[in-house]
């Protein structure tokens, strides 16, 4: 199951192929400035081993480059599907304490945080039996420990589809757009011990801050600020 959506979102800055039958491969080998948002052709050929027919979901995206696409879950990846506060959160832990992260979208005021197979059947249940879920001071803490809620996460896996962002776009106004974009063939994907970790420690850090204003910059701004390489 794939198919992309027509979008009018243009290419990237001098890119002027609006055409059909562009050469998406070498299109993406061109694009210049900062990586991290932006596919490369290794990451858009992983992106399309997720569909059932590799090859036909190359092929659209050729003629349409610029538009977002809807790939099924399960296979290559699975999605945690999170608030975009809290997921910019997970995100800084990941990045700053962590091993880092896959590829992570944001789309309607979410965040996609792209995971190892099988983890959308596991973090649900983790959370449960850690009774992360339910949010205040009670629970399998230790005495004394506060924290805040985790927020409901929606998981995706088999069965599911979800929107990703196009492979290429200059506008972060509007539709889906990737904050960590996939750039290789064999992306590490989080399972769901280690975003279970991340939920974790944004809940506590939540509880110990206390009531107080959002400091973060909005999720949808453009702060490419992860290392990617740290991953392998």
């Amino acid at each position: 199951m794939s198919a992309w959506l027509k979008d009018t979102t243009t290419l990237q800055a001098g890119a002027a192929v609006a055409h059909h039958g562009v050469d998406i491969f070498a299109l993406l080998r061109d694009q210049s400035g900062s990586q991290a948002a932006q596919v490369t052709a290794a990451g858009a050929a992983w992106l399309a081993g997720a569909a059932p027919y590799p090859r036909s979901t190359l092929a659209q995206w050729e003629e349409h480059p610029t538009a977002p696409g809807v790939l099924p879950c399960g296979s290559a990846f699975d999605v945690v599907n999170v608030p975009a506060l809290f997921g910019r959160r997970m995100l800084e832990r990941l990045w700053a304490e962590g091993p880092g992260s896959g590829p992570v979208a944001t789309h309607r005021g979410r965040m996609l945080l792209f995971a190892a197979p099988g983890t959308a059947q596991r973090l649900p249940s983790l959370l449960a039996w850690e009774e992360w879920g339910t949010g205040g001071s009670e629970g399998s803490g230790g005495p004394g420990e506060s924290r805040g809620p985790v927020p409901p996460l929606l998981c995706h896996g088999t069965g599911d589809a979800v929107t990703v962002p196009p492979l290429t776009c200059a506008s972060s106004d509007g539709g889906p757009r990737w904050v960590v974009a996939p750039d290789t063939r064999t992306p590490w994907l989080p399972g769901p011990d280690v975003l279970l970790w991340a939920c974790v420690r944004v809940s506590r850090s939540a509880s110990s801050r206390g009531p107080a204003h959002a400091i973060f910059p909005r999720a949808d701004q453009g702060a490419n600020v992860y290392d990617v390489s740290r991953r392998r």
